[in-house]
């Protein structure tokens, strides 16, 4: 069975809301999920998993938030090829750069190895039901790509 880990990071709950229903889509499809908030993971954990679910909000001007910081730069260390993966957070369109921290941490799991299966997905801050359908619907097709 295909183990997948979601690490992520939340300040108002926004992005936590979004883990939680993607989780549950997860969970749905039958695959088994660890779920961390990100000062609880290192990146070498990552490389024990089939599939790999970052979840950050975006930060000033488009910059990570300060709990990923370490967590990113850890990524330089590991060989992510052959995982699967997808990024998701909440984002603030009154800022220049909209859910830049999803474009960034794509980025680096992709420059690491991993095949990213899905779009990002931004939520324009707190997700409503709708969108949390949205989120579930996610979990579910990333585990399908499994």
């Amino acid at each position: 069975m295909a183990k997948v880990i979601m690490v992520f990071t939340s300040m108002t709950g926004n992005t936590e809301e979004m883990a939680e229903a993607i989780a549950e889509g997860v969970r749905e499809q039958g695959v088994e999920l660890d779920v961390k908030e990100v000062l609880d993971a290192t990146a070498t954990e990552l490389e024990k998993y089939d599939g790999i679910l970052l979840g950050a909000y975006t930060w000033g001007d488009g910059e990570l938030p300060d709990d990923f910081l370490d967590f990113y730069d850890e990524l330089d260390d590991v060989d992510l090829t052959g995982k699967k993966a997808a990024v998701f957070g909440s984002c603030d369109s009154s800022y220049e750069k909209y859910g830049a921290a999803v474009d960034i941490l794509t980025e680096k799991l992709q420059e690491r190895g991993a095949e990213v299966v899905l779009q990002g997905l931004k939520i324009e801050l707190t997700p409503t039901n709708e969108e949390k359908q949205l989120c579930m619907a996610f979990g579910k097709e990333f585990s399908k790509q499994l």
